[in-house]
């Protein structure tokens, strides 16, 4: 459909609260389809509504690519675990930061058609749950970064130094 500019930090719609979907309508698919092409278009593996700025509880995610997780009002019922890692966000480009989040999650939300789902993911999935999730209520990685954030450029010559 069209890719849609990526908010970044500092703008204010990133630190709001989203509200929940009460119905899907052919503006919400739309918005659906935007947010995976701007997603793929980034290379990112998950993209909140509220980085294209709009105040929905909708997120994407797709550890794969080619498997797309469509999340509508999104909730974490369970978690456990840990695992500390780098992570980035397209809405913070040229950073990352070390952050710990639950290694497995369990989550429950609507999918396109507006069906409560369950979904259970572990590593880089639960990580991401986590992530985008975060956002819907106005929260970035930076603020649980341990350490300090980073360019990505240090990191890749911290890798081709070892």
């Amino acid at each position: 459909m069209a890719i849609r500019n990526i908010r970044e930090i500092g703008d204010d719609v990133l630190n709001k609260t989203c509200k929940e979907v009460k119905e899907m309508t052919p503006r919400i698919k739309e918005l659906i389809e935007d947010m995976l092409d701007t997603m793929y278009e980034a290379n990112g593996v998950g993209l909140a509504a509220p980085q294209v700025g709009i105040l929905k509880r909708i997120v994407v995610i797709d550890v794969t690519g080619e498997d797309p997780i469509v999340m509508i009002n999104p909730k974490i019922i369970q978690s456990d675990g840990e695992q500390t890692g780098h992570e980035g966000c397209l809405s913070v480009p040229g950073k990352t930061g070390v952050v710990t989040r639950p290694n497995y999650v369990k989550a429950v939300a609507l999918d396109e058609n507006m069906e409560e789902y369950e979904i259970e993911g572990t590593e880089l999935l639960a990580r991401a749950i986590c992530h985008e999730l975060d956002h819907l209520d106005g929260h970035l990685y930076v603020e649980k970064v341990e350490g300090r954030l980073m360019d990505v450029a240090e990191i890749e010559d911290e890798e081709i130094e070892e």
